[in-house]
């Protein structure tokens, strides 16, 4: 997934990290310091952790939080963000990256635990209220999934996808298109960046668009979006975000991977982060989760 075009600030990186990893780009930027005052609560290490992401919204936020509360700690944070899933996975099972915090299960992500879970470690839950969603604005008069093979000239014959290797795009490729015999819309894969794109210019000239989406997303807050109804449940029920580390990370830092093992925030802990990262600091991450940090304890999140 490619970085949103709003974004000012990138998520920030303790040190240089390694091109090899395909599929990738990495910030090369230096790492701001972590809110000023705020006790993450963690114990004190050292050591370098290699973080792994996808411009996924909860993952970016998760990930500069994490960071921000490691460096205060002691430890040398890089973060590596991967425009694809499949290399990031790979990364983490040859252990060239140490954690992923943005695991969804047991259906979007489950086709890459099948081949790689058994060199992974799963450190723990940390929402509980994950969904892939396929969503129009709230205007546009179609309500189900059902209805939107007849209504395919209103949106031009295109569902706005995200990123190809993607688990929602997967799900909507293989199980809801045939299941309810979309055969006039063409589902389009390119990145998150492109798909939001293309949904705040649609919306701000009150036209239809169907777009695939996923909750928790400040997408939800910033418009006036409805989900169609899935009858079918092609879509799955709710899922989980799981923290994913490679194998041997446990014993390599014992004490960072009991503090993410109990890591936890609601469905409106992080809306209201995600809120001041993208709406009240303009996609400037670093400014914004600092903010956020001034306003919430860290360690509530680790109790």
């Amino acid at each position: 997934m490619q970085r949103r075009s709003i974004m000012k600030g990138a998520i920030a990186t303790g040190a240089t990290a390694s091109l090899a990893l395909a599929g990738c780009s990495v910030e090369d930027e230096p790492g701001e310091a972590a809110a000023e005052g705020v006790d993450f609560g963690l114990p004190e290490g050292e050591g370098e952790i290699v973080i792994g992401y996808i411009n996924w919204d909860e993952a970016v936020v998760a990930t500069e939080l994490w960071r921000q509360a490691l460096e205060a700690s002691g430890y040398t944070v890089t973060t590596q963000e991967f425009t694809e899933v499949g290399p990031l996975f790979e990364g983490l099972s040859s252990g060239d990256l140490d954690v992923f915090l943005d695991g969804w299960l047991p259906i979007t992500h489950q086709t890459y635990m099948d081949t790689y879970g058994d060199r992974l470690e799963q450190l723990g839950t940390w929402n509980e209220n994950a969904s892939l969603t396929v969503a129009v604005p709230a205007y546009v008069d179609v309500d189900s999934l059902a209805e939107l093979n007849a209504n395919a000239g209103l949106f031009g014959g295109r569902i706005v996808g995200i990123e190809a290797s993607a688990g929602l795009t997967e799900a909507v490729q293989n199980s809801t298109i045939p299941t309810y015999g979309i055969t006039d819309l063409t589902l389009e894969t390119s990145s998150t960046t492109a798909m939001l794109t293309e949904l705040d210019s649609a919306i701000a000239a009150e036209e239809p668009i169907v777009v695939t989406l996923w909750q928790p997303h400040w997408a939800y807050a910033k418009y006036d979006l409805k989900n169609l109804e899935d009858p079918e449940a092609t879509l799955g029920e709710a899922e989980t975000i799981n923290i994913l580390a490679r194998t041997g990370f446990s014993d390599d830092f014992a004490d960072v991977a009991g503090a993410l093992e109990s890591f936890a925030m609601s469905d409106e802990q992080l809306a209201d982060l995600e809120n001041t990262v993208f709406a009240e600091h303009d996609g400037d991450v670093q400014a914004g989760v600092s903010a956020w940090l001034q306003d919430n304890r860290f360690s509530d999140l680790v109790a």
